[in-house]
């Protein structure tokens, strides 16, 4: 067929020139379309109001606020999975879809290549990454690397699976990544603040991250996780009352970006280059006989004093205001934190998986920020922001927040500034999901949230919210499904807001494949 041509060439020609594409085409045939998958999928979404946060959120930002959206989606890729048995493998997707009511009329949700040779994988564009530690279809979402906005296109080197360490009897084991990338909403948020308004164009973006598993739930009950999340937007420029404010881009930015250092006498963890953010996470699982059970935390930060919850307040006065003098540092309160369980209960057609989570940001190091100077020495490392920034426009991408969607995003905002108005909250989310019938799958969640606003711009009163949502899915043969759900917001935090959205897929293997 006319597609598989098109591929062999395409991928003979940028691998190996023109002179070598014949013969790795040839090749090509025989080891790279194999496993080619397509999907197809239609969505409409109905609401009183703005659409319901759990129709919205959580969807790698193809979702829409407006009170009537739809899409339709169409995708071809090749997992590496289709490479398993060898140590060598390559895979790519392209996956679009036409919106009405959306950020954008027509999206590239995904295009990449990606090649791996043993566990090591290169993944080269924008791909939907999935977040760590956490239930995809329950959770409220990760803090840094969540699943709530469009996949920013970036170079990625990882260790995505956990690879064991040799010597360790099995029971230690690593992944992690390092990548660069670029933001693409530069023109959006033109367009979307206004007149004189703060936004950022041509701004790019590192992660990186590390995760140590200890134990083997297939040989011993008990597992623990630790990871290390990190990220910063750099560079590019920052318009605001109608100016322009350059960044640098330069080599030294991007190694400042990998390797966050304060440029002092401390070398301490700091906001080096651009808006450097991360979290610290913890998982505890123990795996019963038919059963298994799963605690975790994760905590965010701002720079390093909220990362390590200690800062150094020992700074000496006159001609040595900015030397270490004394050996004094100040503790915060470790308040802030996301924290969860996560059940996994015995095989049963009610209820298959039970998520509770419990997330509190009021504290952000405390009320109070002072720097420390020549006149006055004390140093003191609070009013953080979670998620905004001095410079940039804060951690979102296409005006829907990359971490936990709790954090309400830009898109809320009627004023169409680009500013997190609610990071100081308290919340209780509860998920849970069960397969009543081999082709019959269901979800519900609820989110109770309180929120106060931000220490700079903070609510009068606190403001409330209530989320629900319940969803179905029906799965038929020859790849189909169709899925229904219905949710609400109640409250002053989002508004009251009832919505029902459905959704019909395809999928399959292309010439039927297995």
């Amino acid at each position: 067929m006319i597609y598989k041509k098109i591929i062999y060439y395409s991928l003979g020609i940028l691998f190996f020139g023109t002179g070598y594409g014949k013969g790795y085409a040839q090749e090509a045939r025989r080891d790279i379309t194999g496993g080619l998958e397509y999907s197809t999928e239609m969505q409409a979404t109905a609401s009183d109001g703005r659409s319901p946060l759990w129709l919205n959120a959580n969807r790698y930002g193809l979702s829409s606020l407006e009170k009537h959206n739809g899409f339709v989606r169409v995708g071809l890729t090749r997992p590496l999975a289709a490479d398993s048995l060898r140590k060598w493998g390559m895979g790519y997707g392209m996956d679009v879809a036409v919106a009405h009511n959306f950020t954008s009329d027509f999206i590239v949700q995904q295009a990449f290549v990606e090649a791996r040779w043993m566990k090591g994988v290169l993944t080269v564009g924008s791909k939907e990454m999935p977040m760590e530690m956490k239930d995809r279809e329950l959770s409220s979402g990760s803090q840094t690397l969540g699943i709530n906005a469009r996949p920013i296109p970036q170079v990625r080197l990882a260790l995505p699976e956990y690879w064991t360490i040799p010597y360790t009897k099995g029971l230690v084991a690593i992944k992690g990544h390092v990548a660069y990338g670029w933001m693409t909403d530069g023109g959006w948020q033109k367009s979307f603040v206004p007149e004189n308004g703060k936004y950022q164009q041509h701004v790019l973006y590192h992660s990186k991250a590390g995760y140590i598993r200890i134990g083997d739930e297939n040989r011993h009950p008990l597992t623990v996780e630790g990871g290390l999340e990190m990220a910063t937007i750099f560079g590019g420029s920052v318009y605001s009352g109608g100016k322009e404010f350059k960044q640098e881009s330069g080599l030294k930015n991007y190694i400042k970006a990998l390797i966050p250092l304060n440029g002092n006498n401390d070398k301490t963890l700091y906001s080096s280059e651009g808006n450097q953010l991360g979290s610290v996470l913890l998982s505890i699982g123990y795996k019963f006989p038919t059963w298994k059970v799963r605690a975790y935390m994760d905590h965010y930060f701002e720079d390093g004093s909220s990362m390590y919850m200690l800062d150094y307040d020992g700074y000496g006065s006159g001609t040595d205001w900015n030397k270490h003098t004394k050996s004094r540092y100040v503790l915060y309160d470790p308040k802030d934190g996301m924290y969860g369980v996560e059940i996994t209960l015995p095989k049963n057609r009610w209820v298959s998986r039970i998520v509770a989570e419990h997330l509190y940001t009021k504290y952000q190091s405390g009320p109070i920020y002072h720097d420390h100077s020549q006149y006055i020495s004390d140093h003191i490392g609070g009013r953080d922001g979670y998620y905004n920034h001095g410079t940039y426009t804060g951690w979102q991408h296409w005006g829907q927040v990359i971490g936990n969607p709790l954090y309400m995003s830009p898109l809320y905002n009627d004023d169409h500034s680009l500013t997190i108005k609610d990071n100081r909250f308290t919340a209780w989310h509860f998920g849970l999901n069960g397969d009543p019938a081999g082709n019959i799958h269901y979800r519900l969640l609820l989110t109770m949230q309180k929120g106060w606003g931000t220490y700079d711009a903070p609510y009068s009163d606190v403001k409330r919210n209530t989320s629900l949502m319940a969803e179905v899915r029906y799965d038929w043969s020859r790849g189909w499904s169709v899925k229904g759900a219905a949710a609400l917001d109640h409250g002053a935090l989002l508004g009251n807001n009832t919505g029902v959205q459905f959704t019909i897929m395809k999928c399959g293997i292309l010439n039927g494949g297995k």
